[in-house]
């Protein structure tokens, strides 16, 4: 392993895990079953792989690394496909509904029964990419008009990729925080409808099915596996696709659940902090991390309450590690599969890298020669230029 893992400043803050209730309540089973129930019948649906990495587990002196990777989540390159796209769906169902004072079924609107209401109603959302990736190809889809806000740092490729599904991509100045607050004045003053991953007060219903769509990835890793994992390493942003992913692992097994450890950039650490405070923080970003799908400064407050209660521990890490365990994955050991992940998608498995050099960081996680570790590679590559300059060694890269 390159002394970049051994020199990097990994900060850590133990969680405060307790009764463990809200991830039964706030994302109930049975929202999650409705939601697995719609998105396995939609076009183009299968599962992605579940890949045991024996070679780096044996490198990284583990009894096994799994590495579920969403890159090929319906040939939109990440996770997010699942609940941007619900989310929207179950936008729709709720407004056509309310339109024709008649219940109307997820499965008319995904058929194409009421194409004419829908296309009378317009979907916003804020984005780093992925998330309105998902939203932009539901909304073309089930025939909605689509509206996409991203900040200054987002690339033109990610762009160019929702533009291409149909949505109008209006870029602002500042940052993702920025581009979530405009995009709800806008969709207020409009008589539009906000489809956001994150919840703010008054706001929850579409960022809890977001969540709910999550269910299916975590459906499929339960579907495989004959034992739990001893860990999960999950990266985070505002924190519902972590919040998501516990939930789920704490409902299928319950006091055999994985240890949770969250991971975020030391550029954006809002869980970090609000783990520290032991309240929701907001934190200033001054600086846009490599990891773009992770830059967020407020942590979404129904994940938190997930979270605060499942997580043992809190992790950042510099930027500087990305770009080599993005090689990592795709220059493998042995004869592990070759796998090409985006920058957001590796930072569990950058910590368990600095965790071979860094002995006292292996102790506070509990790691040892026992432990299975589970990863969730959240993004394939979603901007090929970015990917690019990674596997250059580009500087600008990171």
């Amino acid at each position: 392993m390159t002394t970049v893992f051994e020199n990097a400043t990994i900060a850590h803050v133990a969680g405060r895990p307790h009764s463990h209730q809200a991830a039964l309540e706030i994302l109930p089973p049975e929202g999650f079953a409705t939601a697995i129930e719609e998105i396995t019948q939609w076009d183009g649906y299968a599962p992605t792989p579940l890949y045991s990495l024996k070679a780096l587990a044996e490198r990284l002196y583990l009894n096994e690394v799994l590495y579920k990777d969403e890159g090929p989540r319906f040939g939109l390159g990440s996770f997010k496909a699942l609940g941007g796209a619900y989310a929207a769906l179950r936008v729709l169902q709720k407004q056509i509904s309310l339109s024709l004072s008649n219940d109307v079924s997820l499965k008319d609107i995904r058929t194409g029964e009421y194409t004419k209401e829908a296309a009378d109603i317009t979907l916003v959302s804020a984005t780093d990419g992925n998330h309105g990736r998902s939203l932009a190809w539901g909304c073309q889809r089930f025939g909605a008009q689509c509206r996409i806000y991203i900040h200054a740092e987002v690339s033109e490729g990610r762009a160019v990729a929702m533009r291409d599904l149909g949505a109008e991509v209006i870029r602002i100045k500042g940052d993702y925080d920025d581009s979530v607050d405009l995009a709800r004045i806008e969709a207020e003053r409009n008589n539009w409808f906000v489809v956001s991953d994150t919840t703010w007060p008054g706001y929850s219903e579409p960022p809890r099915d977001v969540m709910l769509g999550y269910g299916v990835m975590t459906r499929e890793i339960n579907d495989e596996l004959t034992q739990p994992p001893t860990h999960i390493f999950l990266q985070s942003g505002c924190g519902g696709f972590a919040a998501s992913v516990a939930s789920a692992l704490r409902q299928y097994w319950g006091n055999q659940t994985p240890r949770v450890v969250i991971v975020e950039p030391e550029l954006a650490a809002c869980l970090y902090e609000s783990s520290k405070a032991n309240e929701v923080k907001r934190v200033n970003i001054k600086e846009e991390s490599i990891m773009a799908g992770l830059s967020c400064g407020e942590a979404s407050e129904m994940a938190w309450e997930i979270l605060t209660e499942e997580a043992v521990d809190f992790i950042t890490i510099p930027d500087n590690i990305v770009p080599q365990t993005v090689r990592a994955l795709a220059r493998p050991v042995g004869d592990d599969p070759v796998i090409e992940a985006g920058e957001s998608a590796v930072a569990g498995l950058a910590v368990l890298i600095c965790a071979v050099k860094q002995l006292d960081l292996r102790a506070k996680l509990g790691l040892d020669k026992t432990s299975r570790v589970l990863l969730i590679g959240s993004e394939g590559v979603t901007d090929r230029e970015i990917f690019a300059k990674i596997m250059e060694g580009d500087k600008h890269a990171g």
